[in-house]
């Protein structure tokens, strides 16, 4: 089968189309034919070696973590999915990529496609809704009536946890470029700022927390506009302790990332919020759960470009220019 892969970490990672063998499946697996594949700015830091030390990919390794396709074939152990069912899923963190013609899935990592919704809009939503399911629901706890701080409203994450923070009852507070602010204000955002012209940090106060989305020195600002015992969750780090242990990291890095997260754990303390790191894991339940929000309207995709298979390495340049309205996808079929 025809895949995108990559065949070490680096600044030349070699990234390119590769015939690979068609996945084996385990019993507890189900072989999906993908129709699209989502982008996600993950998918270029790995080849990059970003999180070399804490995920673990057999090179060449196939790209991409979020698809939506049919299952062709199903494991012996394997009895909430049949073949002919449309489904979608992230592939996130199980050494295994999305941007190939099949990919062996685990079921628990697997939902139904909301009827809905097309292949290309379902492949956008697994890793941005998840991200923002947990972080919001489980990291958080968000309640009615809280506000929250989401950074960069308009990339995939943006959009997508603003509708679902909004759906919650919260009020949401974030940050675009001029261009964007009608998109946010229609997903549900409230109050608006414009990076171009303001410091959200000097405009924005009394949040109950902060979603942190981009690289920089945003989550260290968005410390200031929290309420005392308030919380912070950030996507992009520095490490947390918790992560760390449940990595089962060794010793050595432990004290390296402890070094990296003190500035910003210090900064927390003084102002009485809580900080914490998370890191997406795949959910199946949780993804169908974020599907049923999807099929009754109260949450939509929004896509930004569409790119054929054979344009996939030119899909992940054009994700990396950082300009995207929501998400970039794939379409192999």
């Amino acid at each position: 089968m025809k895949a995108l892969t990559f065949k070490r970490y680096g600044k030349s990672p070699d990234i390119g189309f590769a015939t690979i063998d068609t996945p084996t499946l385990q019993p507890d697996e189900l072989l999906v034919q993908v129709h699209a594949a989502g982008l996600n700015p993950i998918d270029n830091m790995i080849p990059q070696g970003t999180f070399k030390l804490v995920m673990k990919f057999q090179l060449p390794a196939v790209m991409g973590s979020d698809l939506a396709g049919v299952v062709v074939a199903v494991g012996s152990r394997v009895t909430r999915f049949k073949p002919g069912d449309e489904v979608f899923a992230s592939t996130f963190d199980l050494d295994r990529g999305a941007l190939a013609e099949f990919a062996a899935v685990p079921e628990s990592a697997v939902a139904l496609k909301p009827t809905g919704l097309d292949f290309v809009q379902a492949a956008s939503i697994p890793m941005v809704g998840l991200t923002s399911w947990q972080a919001l629901k489980e990291c958080i706890g968000l309640r009615r009536g809280q506000k929250l701080f989401i950074s960069a409203g308009s990339g995939g994450i943006g959009t997508f946890a603003i509708q679902l923070a909004h759906h919650l009852g919260a009020r949401v507070g974030t940050t675009v470029s001029t261009a964007n602010v009608a998109l946010v204000r229609d997903l549900g955002a409230e109050e608006i700022v414009d990076y171009k012209t303001q410091q959200f940090e000097q405009v924005l106060t009394g949040y109950d927390a902060a979603l942190g989305t981009v690289r920089g020195d945003t989550v260290e600002k968005a410390l200031g506009i929290l309420k005392p015992g308030g919380r912070l969750v950030s996507l992009i780090g520095p490490l947390d302790a918790a992560f760390a242990e449940a990595r089962k990291l060794n010793p050595v890095l432990k004290f390296v990332l402890g070094l990296m997260r003190r500035k910003v754990v210090k900064l927390a303390g003084r102002k009485g919020v809580d900080y914490a790191f998370h890191f997406v894991r795949p959910d199946g339940r949780q993804l169908a759960e974020i599907g049923a929000l999807l099929q009754a309207g109260y949450i939509r995709p929004v896509i930004d470009r569409v790119f054929p298979f054979d344009e996939a390495p030119q899909a992940l340049a054009y994700l990396a220019l950082g300009r995207a309205r929501g998400k970039v996808v794939v379409q192999l079929r």
